[in-house]
């Protein structure tokens, strides 16, 4: 009968458990002292009496002190680190965290059974030579080294290991036909430790993750008994949360990442994507994208419906599960919306679509989109127009009478944005990232255009391939400087210059997320309390004006970058709609914005970049 490691025999004969605590990170060893709260400034090791003589039922009674070892290790580890988020005591898992983690102890099981039969003299040798460094001097083993064969086991200890495995399972079995689990509470605590989750003893999630336990640990040692007849019973892949699992084809974090590489994309969107993937991954572990079925995307939604819109604490960084189980335990707390959960299905509808697409799904997988209509119903947008007397409200605002500029407005940003919005519907992302060499005279007829495209290189970018178009300057905002402003930017920082630099692209979140912020307070600030009113209302405001003006169908969904199936018109870039509709034409359509009743006689031209700070 071997011993476990970790278990030694003292000078009476009474077997004990033993674990060094590393030396490394420093402070861990003052980090286990206090987490023992036992008056000692460093703990060196960790030790306790197993209270009996018959090594058979040490190596039983070891199991669960050693692992409560490692989670005590693993605890002062977390005190170290600064930003540790505390593991949430669950209440209740999902069936399938519960499969996945039986499957894990059936997996280990088998793993360990297999390495230990594979081991040989010269493995043996080297774990005896680890223990007496770990522990100082040992017995000598029962059977010699030099007894062992080369290779596998000896024959004594294979006969006394399959009599132990009957026994076991004689006895587990029993343990199964009445319901009790406490046979396996080290197994338990092993695949907790193993993903990550703290399961609250007294709840019925425990009892249920024992009894899968129970029955996983059963299969693995019927299937141990058929080894030790000679038949062949494969091991199977671990399968930890964010484990690689080999898989022909790839799996879903191999897709994110070759995603990520195939082209440039923002920053933000790649945050999105990857966020998405990784809750996924929480739920379901890093599936090969072949394996990825409906079933799971149903349970990926399910779990997203029952997150909390408002987290603090620790589930700010908690798992999906720990988010959902949080959310069925307070079901008056509001959810996320439909569209969020919409979002972050397509991402990783996206993710294996791109899989599919570039090769890292089999040929003959006949693999089918298994996020295919899973998006829910969303509410209808509450965004509308702005109305005469709420624009008279914002432009009445000292930042555009007085050139007065609020802290968090970013100069030119604060006056130009609004103004150009009123006259484009551009989106402020889009307004935000144009540069000098986006304005351009049109040869033939002289007049000012504004291209709203995408440059790669420079972080770039309209929302859709449609959104890629050409404007003309509307009067109203030549009278208020803009071309002036245009020339001066010019003139300062070259061709290529950011027309509001500190909201350009390379400014990340600090840029238009940051001032859509103060925007939105500023507003709100000036009169305009109706929340349905939001920067995006320019575009419903304009298209709108277009309306109202008679302007042409097509031309003014041109006009304001959205895309038709059943149009020929759209879709081929800004030089293609220039062609199009010509540079007269788009101007017909632009200069038929107009408000009737605002006065904006007040709004003082701002020609020149302000040279102030914002105050």
């Amino acid at each position: 009968m071997r011993v476990l490691m970790g278990v030694i025999k003292d000078r009476h004969g009474t077997y004990y458990a033993r674990k060094t605590v590393p030396a490394k990170p420093e402070r861990l060893r003052a980090a286990v002292a206090l987490e023992l709260n036992n008056g000692k400034a460093v703990q060196s090791h960790l030790k306790k009496s197993l209270g009996t003589k018959d090594v058979r039922e040490a190596n039983i009674r070891a199991k669960p002190v050693l692992m409560e070892f490692d989670r005590i290790i693993a605890r002062a580890t977390a005190r170290l680190a600064d930003n540790a988020a505390p593991l949430v005591k669950r209440k209740s898992l999902s069936d399938i965290e519960i499969k996945r983690m039986a499957e894990y102890l059936y997996a280990d099981t088998m793993a360990r059974d297999e390495r230990y039969r594979a081991t040989g003299r010269e493995e043996l040798k080297r774990q005896y030579a680890e223990a007496v460094r770990l522990h100082g001097p040992l017995d000598p083993p029962h059977i010699p080294h030099e007894e062992w064969p080369p290779y596998g086991i000896h024959l004594q200890v294979y006969a006394a290991n399959k009599d132990m495995a009957l026994e076991t399972l004689r006895l587990l079995r029993q343990c199964a036909a009445v319901g009790d689990i406490s046979a396996v509470q080290d197994h338990v605590l092993e695949v907790m430790w193993a993903f990550n989750i703290d399961v609250d003893v007294e709840s019925a999630a425990y009892i249920k993750l024992g009894n899968a336990c129970l029955h996983s640990y059963i299969r693995a040692l019927e299937d141990i008994g058929k080894r030790d007849q000679g038949l062949t019973v494969e091991t199977p892949t671990l399968a930890l949360p964010n484990a690689q699992v080999p898989a022909e084809g790839g799996t879903l974090q191999d897709a994110l990442e070759g995603w990520k590489r195939h082209r440039a994309r923002p920053k933000r969107t790649v945050d999105e994507f990857g966020r998405s993937v990784q809750m996924f991954v929480e739920l379901h572990g890093n599936l090969a994208v072949v394996a990825i079925k409906k079933k799971h995307a149903l349970e990926y939604r399910k779990a997203l419906q029952d997150v909390p819109r408002h987290r603090t604490g620790a589930l700010l960084k908690a798992s999906l599960p720990v988010q959902a189980e949080w959310g069925r335990e307070h079901p008056e707390a509001l959810k996320i919306t439909a569209a969020t959960i919409n979002k972050q299905l397509g991402a990783v509808q996206s993710i294996c679509i791109w899989a599919d697409d570039n090769g890292l799904v089999r040929d003959d997988a006949h693999w089918t989109d298994p996020f295919s209509k899973l998006r829910l119903p969303e509410e209808r947008s509450e965004r509308t127009s702005f109305d005469v007397a709420e624009l008279q409200l914002l432009f009445n605002a000292p930042i555009f009478t007085e050139h007065r500029f609020p802290l968090g407005s970013h100069g030119a940003a604060g006056f130009w944005l609004p103004v150009l919005a009123l006259f484009t519907g551009a989106r402020q992302t889009e307004l935000g990232s144009l540069h000098a060499a986006n304005v351009q005279k049109d040869a033939e007829t002289d007049l000012d255009l504004l291209y709203f495209v995408t440059e790669r290189a420079r972080g770039k970018r309209v929302k859709t391939d449609a959104s890629e178009r050409v404007v003309t300057v509307h009067p109203e905002a030549i009278r208020l400087g803009f071309l002036s402003y245009v020339e001066a930017r010019r003139q300062s920082d070259g061709p290529e210059a950011w027309l509001f630099p500190s909201v350009a692209p390379d400014r990340g979140r600090a840029g238009v997320p940051a001032w859509s912020q103060w925007f939105g307070r500023y507003l709100r600030a000036m009169g305009v309390t109706d929340k349905a009113k939001v920067f995006h209302s320019f575009r419903h405001t304009v298209k709108d004006a277009l309306r109202r003006g008679r302007a042409d169908h097509e031309a003014r969904e041109a006009l304001i970058g959205h895309a038709q199936s059943s149009s020929t018109s759209w879709g081929y870039g800004a030089n293609a709609m220039l062609a199009r509709f010509t540079a007269a034409g788009l101007a017909d359509a632009i200069n038929r914005i107009a408000y009737h009743g605002l006065d904006l006689s007040r709004v003082k031209p701002l020609s020149v970049p302000p040279h102030t700070r914002d105050t």
